[in-house]
């Protein structure tokens, strides 16, 4: 098989560069090591910045997130027991977000690439990349006991933090940077309401809790744990009463409980891969950066490589110019740092660090100084929002 651009991985940035280099007559095809029901069983956040649902209108991918998106103007932060809400459109001079899962976000996607018949091969294993350091790569695979070779021009490595791409850049040659934190996430997905129509950042002396939402009637909601802590010693009651415990009291009368769809423990931890090209392989998404979700940026540092990647493949295919693809780790990787920088010091800033009293009145004095002016509470927006 012969094609432009072989995309590794069918998550996000994957399918939003396919699906953009097929709009714009770019051959691709997807390889994907598991299956649909795989992909799309997987559950992860979904607050999308202006530029991602921007992206996701050029794609073609946006008539469900238009209907079924909740467009946010703000978010509140509760702290000392008081509220200071964090005004997005009249920080940012009209920005917004919009909370859309990822999971109807993929399937989103997944139905646009289908409708236009471009190829996608599930269940692929064994996947290699091959000659990546040249102008003449090719990718194998192994289907149904039959081994496949796919040719191309380049290749988009969008597998995730645990696929194939990132490693075959040499040792000599990559250079990885890593912190990871000493708590966790534990969440819970249940069919009830939101207790309010933004999302909530609660800071509490026992540590973060986040109450977020899928739609107006499924809820997402966190609370932070030890990271040696096991979903299993938790309750669906003991999650629901330390969630009301951690919130001010008004706010905590307006939960609605119920039966969880799903409760797990995810740990934090912030990733960085430099460079994020080699040769004709190019990463994208979670096989190049990784970031605590605080910030909410995982998902829109993957659509911001894609967008980037593919305005690279553009310039190479339609103009024969290649330096967007030359400059394209160094112009991600500023972005990615700064939402990093972000998600990192949200993480510190809400979460309980440590038993010592003098870190714990620092969190709070800070909290003070950005809620009390206007430059600071103009920095989490513009931050929130998306850098341009």
């Amino acid at each position: 098989m012969k094609t432009k651009v072989a995309i590794i991985g069918s998550g996000p940035a994957g399918l939003l560069l396919g699906q953009l280099l097929s709009n714009a007559g770019i051959d691709n095809v997807i390889i994907e090591a598991q299956d649909k029901d795989y992909i799309l069983g997987r559950i992860r956040a979904g607050v999308l910045e202006q530029v991602t649902t921007d992206l996701l209108r050029e794609a073609g991918a946006a008539e469900r997130m238009e209907k079924e998106g909740l467009v946010h103007e703000g978010f509140n932060l509760y702290f000392n027991n008081r509220c200071e809400r964090i005004d997005f459109c009249k920080l940012t001079g009209g920005k917004t977000v919009t909370v859309y899962g990822q999971t109807e976000l993929t399937k989103d996607l997944m139905d646009v690439r289908e409708a236009g018949s471009y190829q996608t091969i599930y269940q692929a294993k064994d996947v290699e990349l091959h000659n990546v350091n040249s102008a003449t790569p090719y990718v194998t695979y192994v289907k149904d006991g039959v081994t496949h070779r796919v040719e191309c021009d380049f290749i988009a490595g969008c597998d995730g933090f645990h696929g194939v791409s990132r490693p075959t850049i040499p040792d000599d040659i990559r250079k990885e940077y890593e912190n990871a934190y000493p708590f966790g996430w534990l969440g819970i997905l249940a069919d009830v309401p939101p207790v309010d129509e933004e999302v909530v950042y609660g800071h509490h002396e026992d540590g973060f809790v986040l109450c977020s939402m899928r739609s107006k009637t499924r809820s997402r909601y966190y609370v932070q744990v030890p990271l040696e802590e096991k979903v299993e010693d938790w309750s669906e009651e003991r999650f629901w009463n330390e969630l009301k415990r951690r919130l001010p009291d008004e706010l905590a009368a307006k939960v609605v409980t119920g039966p969880a769809l799903e409760m797990s423990i995810a740990p934090l931890r912030s990733f960085v891969c430099e460079p994020m090209q080699y040769g004709s392989l190019f990463l994208a998404g979670d096989s190049a950066h990784i970031v605590p979700p605080t910030g909410a940026k995982g998902l829109n540092l993957a659509a911001g490589d894609a967008k980037r990647l593919f305005e690279g493949f553009e310039q190479f295919y339609l103009h024969d110019n290649r330096e967007s693809l030359n400059a394209y780790s160094k112009e991600c990787l500023d972005r990615v740092w700064k939402a990093e920088r972000f998600s990192w010091w949200m993480t510190t800033l809400f979460h309980k660090l440590n038993d010592n009293p003098f870190s714990r009145k620092i969190q709070q004095a800070e909290l003070e100084y950005l809620t009390g002016s206007e430059a600071g509470k103009t920095t989490i927006a513009e931050n929130f929002v998306g850098l341009d």
